[in-house]
C-alpha cells in the first residue's frame, strides 16, 4: 500500500474523531461572531512542514489562515448586502457537503424534485405566480447572467435567429437600456459577447437611482429594433426601487425583454409591509434574487427566474447520448450554464421550511428598523450627512468635511463593522447594508458608537 494510501486510511478511520473535532471548532466560531472583529485580511503566516493528513491539513489552517477572515458571517458585517446563514439553513448546508449530490434533476436522485419544492415555497414567499420557472445558480451574477442570456435569444427570435445555434454574428447590435444596472449585469453582458458597449443608461429621476420611465420610454422609442430593459428591485446604495409596474405597462408600446435585478431587495416581497415596492414584477420576463443576502443561506446560492422556460433551454441544452435531453422543470442541466451542480436547493429549503413566510418577514422588517435607526442617528450627527432617505435595509452617507474614504478606514479600523465605499451622485460617499438574521439593536447601537469614536472633534 501507498504512502498516500495509508494515510487515507488513517483518515477514514478516524473520520468520526475529525468530524467532532470541526464541529467544536464551528460551535466555537458561531459562539464567537457576536463579538469577533468583524475585518479581517491579515496575510497568512509562511507553510509549515507537516506528516499530511486531514488533522495536519486542519491545524496548519487554524494556524496560517483561520485568523486572518472576516467574520462576515457576523451581524455587524454591513458591506455587499451580506447575509449569515440561520441555524436551518447551515444544517442543510452540512448536509449537501456530506450528500454531495450532483444535482443536475438525473433520474437517480430525488434531488430535482426538492429544488422543484424549495422554488415553489420562494415564489409563494414572494408572491410570484407560478407562471416563473427557476433553477438555483451560484450568485447574482449568474443569475443576470442566465436572465439575461434567455433575453438574448428572445431577441433573436423577434429577427428570426437562433442565437444559441447561429452565434451573435447572426443577430448583430444589442440595446440594453437601464438607469443603474449593477456592475453583475455590466459584467455579465460582457460574458454574454454583447458587450459593455450594449448598455444604455437612461436617466434617474432627480435624487433618485431609479429610472425615469418617461425617458426609459423616450429610449425605447429611438430604439431601431427589440431591446432588453435591466430594472433594478433595490440599488446598492440607496435600496431605491425602479416603477416596475409602469415600466412592464410599457410593454403595450414597445417590444423588449424585461429583467428585473432584485437580488437583495426580492426578499422583501415576504414582508406585506415592502412587498408593494416590488408591485409589477410579476410582470417580468426574467428575475434574479441572490439568497446568500438577505435569505440568511450559505455562500453561494441564487435563483434564476424566468416565464420562458424553451428560450432558456435553447441557451443551456446540453446534447449527449448520456443525458437526459427533455426540457421541463427540474432537468437543470439543460437550464443552467453548470453542468454539475452543488445541492444549492437544500440549505434554501431547510430554512423556508423552518421559518417560512412570517419568520422572513420579521427579519426585513427588523433589519429595516434597524437601518432606519442608524440613519436617523446619523441625520442628527452634525459632522456627517445622510446622502438618501434610508428606504429600506441599507444607508449611504459621508463626512461634512474631510475624506469620506480616509473616514471609511477609520470606522472599519475599529473592528466593530464593515462597510465598503461608494460614489452616489457623484460624492465619495461610505454605503452598508444589514441583512442579518441576528442582529440585534445591542449591535446597531456598538456600530454607532464606533463611527462617533473616529470623527473628528
Amino acid at each position: 500500500m501507498s504512502k498516500l494510501s495509508d494515510i487515507l486510511s488513517n483518515d477514514l478511520a478516524q473520520t468520526d474523531a475529525l468530524l467532532r473535532e470541526v464541529c467544536a471548532q464551528a460551535k466555537q466560531i458561531l459562539a464567537q461572531l457576536p463579538t469577533l472583529p468583524v475585518g479581517g485580511g491579515s496575510p497568512p503566516a509562511a507553510p509549515i512542514a507537516h506528516s499530511g493528513g486531514a488533522r495536519a491539513a486542519l491545524n496548519e489552517y487554524l494556524t496560517r489562515f483561520s485568523p486572518g477572515l472576516a467574520a462576515s458571517a457576523g451581524p455587524r458585517y454591513f458591506g455587499f448586502v451580506t447575509g449569515g446563514a440561520t441555524p436551518a439553513a447551515l444544517v442543510g448546508d452540512w448536509l449537501a457537503s456530506v450528500i454531495d449530490q450532483n444535482a443536475t434533476g438525473s433520474a437517480d436522485s430525488n434531488a430535482g424534485a426538492l429544488e422543484l419544492e424549495t422554488l415553489a415555497l420562494f415564489r409563494d414567499m414572494l408572491g410570484l405566480p407560478d407562471a416563473f420557472n427557476g433553477a438555483f445558480v451560484s450568485g447574482a451574477t449568474m443569475a443576470n447572467f442566465v436572465g439575461l442570456a434567455t433575453g438574448r435569444q428572445w431577441l433573436g427570435v423577434q429577427a428570426g435567429v437562433d442565437v444559441a445555434e447561429a452565434g451573435l454574428a447572426a443577430l448583430g447590435p444589442v440595446r440594453v437600456l437601464s438607469a443603474g444596472a449593477h456592475s453583475s449585469t455590466v459584467k455579465s453582458l460582457a460574458m454574454l459577447g454583447l458587450g459593455r458597449q450594449s448598455l444604455h443608461r437612461v436617466a434617474a429621476l432627480p435624487g433618485r437611482e431609479a429610472a425615469d420611465v418617461v425617458a426609459l420610454a423616450e429610449a425605447l422609442a429611438a430604439a431601431p429594433g427589440p431591446c432588453i430593459v435591466v430594472a433594478n428591485a433595490g440599488t446598492v446604495n440607496t435600496c431605491d426601487f425602479d416603477d416596475l409596474a409602469a415600466i412592464a405597462a410599457l410593454k403595450d408600446r414597445f417590444d423588449f425583454w424585461l429583467h428585473v435585478d432584485a437580488a437583495f431587495a426580492g426578499i422583501a416581497a415576504a414582508s406585506d409591509r415592502y412587498r408593494p415596492r416590488l408591485a409589477g414584477w410579476e410582470m417580468a420576463d426574467s428575475i434574479t434574487v441572490d439568497c446568500h443576502k438577505w435569505l440568511n443561506v450559505p455562500y453561494d446560492s441564487a435563483v434564476a427566474l424566468t416565464r420562458h422556460l424553451p428560450l432558456q433551454a435553447e441557451v443551456f441544452r446540453n446534447h449527449a447520448a448520456y443525458l437526459r435531453g427533455e426540457v421541463e422543470p427540474g432537468n437543470f442541466l439543460q437550464l443552467t450554464p453548470e453542468n454539475s451542480r452543488r445541492f444549492r436547493a437544500l440549505p434554501a429549503w431547510f430554512t423556508l421550511r423552518a421559518y417560512g413566510q412570517a419568520g422572513y418577514a420579521g427579519i426585513v422588517e427588523r433589519n429595516c428598523d434597524q437601518a432606519r435607526w442608524l440613519g436617523e442617528q446619523i441625520a442628527a450627527e452634525p459632522r456627517l450627512r445622510l446622502l438618501a432617505p434610508v428606504m429600506l435595509n441599507g444607508f449611504c452617507f459621508a463626512p461634512v468635511e474631510g475624506d469620506a474614504a480616509a473616514l471609511l478606514d477609520r470606522i472599519n479600523a475599529t473592528g466593530e463593522v464593515f462597510m465598503t465605499p461608494t460614489v452616489l451622485f457623484g460624492q465619495s460617499a461610505i454605503r452598508g447594508a444589514i441583512s442579518h438574521w441576528a442582529t440585534t439593536q445591542a449591535d446597531m447601537e456598538r456600530v454607532w458608537a464606533a463611527i462617533q469614536s473616529v470623527l473628528p472633534d
